[in-house]
């Protein structure tokens, strides 16, 4: 019997036919949203920072013979992203209709985020670089063979610490989570009529490397102030994703939904 808090990939081949980008895909909810649109008939450019991670992550989905390609790039870096783009591309033998930009970072400090005003600007900058910047820089790559074929699915990766005040993350990652979700629906308006539709997720607290940033009494006490009463798992942030992007979603967009567990309620 399975576990009920362990969610089950559906059989179904929502996704055949469909080429898929994934950032920050070697781990965490990366990782889980590759398995997922694997699972339903995609083929998938895996796209992550860390060699390591990245090379571990396609071996062990190549394991089923999946159509799959991976590349390594920083999302800040606008020319590395334009060319990864377009090896992945390349390597798959379709351009991307569906983009997922779950890269993202927010730095600790001894297991804490630390305060706007010992905040070096180094950090800032890298935070909202990779976060923002990394956002704008992997919809730009892909964006215009959108526009070009009329079809598209964006999935932004933003954070409920983008929504209201979350205590345990630092300025740089809220503001730049904010931003997402503004450059998210701006985008969902300017691309609706090429047929591209564009939505955000608002993850809370995810079992993923990220939570071990901090300790494991935060993490308790977040589980223990989110009403379903535990932290989230990646697969169930790329189930969302997973919806959004399949036609049974084609007329969803500019949306910003919430994957914690009802921790925010608006």
């Amino acid at each position: 019997m399975n576990d009920p808090k362990t969610p089950q990939y559906s059989p179904l081949r929502t996704h055949l036919g469909r080429t898929v980008l994934i950032t920050g895909a070697g781990q965490g909810i990366g990782a889980a949203l590759a398995a997922g649109f694997l699972a339903r008939g995609a083929a998938v450019g895996l796209l992550d920072i860390a060699p390591a991670h990245l090379s571990l992550r396609a071996a062990e989905l190549n394991k089923a013979g999946a159509r799959l390609a991976a590349a390594v790039a920083d999302v800040a870096d606008h020319a590395a992203v334009t060319q990864a783009v377009g090896r992945l591309s390349e390597t798959l033998g379709a351009t991307f209709d569906v983009v997922v930009c779950n890269a993202g970072i927010s730095p600790k400090h001894e297991g804490r985020g630390v305060t706007m005003q010992d905040m070096d600007p180094a950090e800032w900058t890298r935070v909202v670089d990779v976060n923002l910047n990394g956002t704008f820089n992997v919809v730009h790559a892909t964006v215009p063979q959108m526009i070009a074929t009329g079809y598209g699915r964006i999935i932004t990766i933003a954070s409920v610490a983008g929504r209201t005040y979350f205590r345990h993350v630092g300025a740089h990652y809220a503001a730049s989570k904010a931003a997402v979700i503004g450059f998210t629906k701006h985008l969902a308006g300017e691309l609706g009529p090429h047929g591209i539709t564009v939505n955000a997720l608002a993850p809370g607290r995810i079992v993923t490397p990220l939570i071990h940033s901090v300790s494991q009494e935060v993490n308790d006490q977040v589980a223990a102030a989110t009403p379903l009463g535990r932290l989230g798992e990646p697969e169930e942030v790329a189930e969302v994703a997973l919806f959004l992007t399949s036609d049974a979603a084609r007329f969803v967009t500019g949306q910003v939904i919430d994957v914690a567990g009802g921790w925010l309620m608006t």
